[in-house]
C-alpha cells in the first residue's frame, strides 16, 4: 500500500457510511488502496487521498508516478 509506506503516521479515509453522519464525524475506512510492485515503488512520488472531494460515499485517490 503506496500510500501507507509514504503517510505512517497519518490516519485518513476513502469511504464513509451515509449513516449517522460518518463523514462529517471523519469514521471511515480505507477501502480504496494504492498498490505497486518492489519495483515501481521507488518511483512514486506522492500519494493522496483527496477527502474534500464530495460525491460518493468514496473519495478519490491518486498516485504520481515517475516513469
Amino acid at each position: 500500500d503506496m500510500w501507507r509506506r509514504m503517510h505512517p503516521d497519518e490516519v485518513a479515509y476513502s469511504w464513509w457510511s451515509y449513516r449517522g453522519g460518518a463523514r462529517e464525524k471523519n469514521v471511515g475506512w480505507r477501502l480504496d488502496y494504492m498498490l505497486a510492485s518492489e519495483r515501481l515503488a521507488d518511483r512514486i512520488e506522492a500519494t493522496e487521498i483527496h477527502r474534500s472531494l464530495l460525491g460518493s460515499d468514496h473519495c478519490p485517490v491518486s498516485l504520481d508516478l515517475h516513469l
